[in-house]
């Protein structure tokens, strides 16, 4: 059990300040707050027992017994939160360093808090789909078109638009065999919480692929995967988010593929052959 504190750190900012203060305590200090009661951690932190409890709601755990235990299993993996900023004439070395340590880190921190069950429930319903939509905007398009080339090649039938008026006609025509991936970051888009909600409206099944925490596009979803990243001024092109939402498109695909494993691979094969011949 871990992810307490990529949760944490993800959440920190969205918080209310009472909670904010004893969430800070908390990044500064794990090992003691996994020794501590929720009155200890209330008198060295400075913030209430109540506020200790609405904390670990705001963080999606039943209670501050499990935010420990998931403390106790980030501290037990030694792994270290290395996001790192690019400064001004960084050299080449130093970006490179940086930039793939990021990257990597978004990944790591995504494992701990993506949700097994929510994620069988989304290939359950795209492997049942007769038609699959994956819509997103800007940087979140790039991931759409992606996951839709990745189908498509295992013969799933997929879609995606990059233009967002397109995106919005298609989706005001799905039916109830139909399946949509709304996908954005801050898992606020207009554009990508209109098309779910015309999805929902004709009966479709719904996923969505946002950050860690409260948005309303996970809101309104079906099934809401999540993703973490420690996204910055300088990162605002969405680098490390865009590399942990395509690793968890990878996953969708592939647990579709090897569903039907043979299949996948013929189909797969199939398509190579054909590029191969007009190169």
């Amino acid at each position: 059990m871990k992810g307490g504190l990529v949760r944490l750190r993800a959440l920190l900012d969205d918080l209310t300040p009472s909670e904010r203060k004893i969430g800070a305590y908390i990044l500064e200090h794990p090992q003691e707050t996994v020794q501590s009661s929720v009155a200890q951690l209330s008198e060295r932190s400075g913030g209430s027992p109540a506020a200790i409890i609405r904390l670990c709601k705001s963080l999606g755990v039943t209670g501050f017994q499990e935010l420990k235990l998931k403390i106790a299993g980030d501290l037990q993996t030694n792994e270290q939160y290395q996001y790192t900023e690019i400064r001004p004439k960084d050299s080449v070395e130093s970006i490179i360093q940086h930039v793939s340590t990021n990257n990597i880190q978004s990944i790591k921190d995504t494992v701990h808090i993506l949700e097994p069950r929510l994620v069988d429930q989304a290939v359950n319903m795209l492997d049942k789909a007769n038609r699959i939509f994956f819509y997103g905007v800007g940087a979140s398009n790039l991931i759409a078109l992606d996951a839709h080339y990745k189908f498509m090649r295992i013969n799933r039938t997929s879609f995606s638009f990059a233009d967002p008026h397109m995106q919005i006609s298609s989706a005001t025509t799905l039916r109830e065999d139909d399946v949509v991936v709304c996908i954005s970051y801050s898992g606020e888009t207009s554009n990508v919480i209109s098309c779910l909600e015309h999805a929902r409206e004709g009966g479709a099944g719904t996923i969505s692929i946002t950050k860690w925490g409260s948005n309303t596009l996970s809101s309104l979803a079906d099934v809401p995967l999540m993703i973490t990243s420690m996204e910055s001024d300088i990162r605002s092109g969405a680098t490390s988010s865009r590399i942990a939402q395509l690793n968890v498109i990878d996953i969708l695909y592939l647990a579709i593929a090897s569903r039907d494993y043979n299949q996948s691979v013929q189909y797969l094969e199939k398509s190579r052959q054909a590029i191969q011949e007009h190169k």
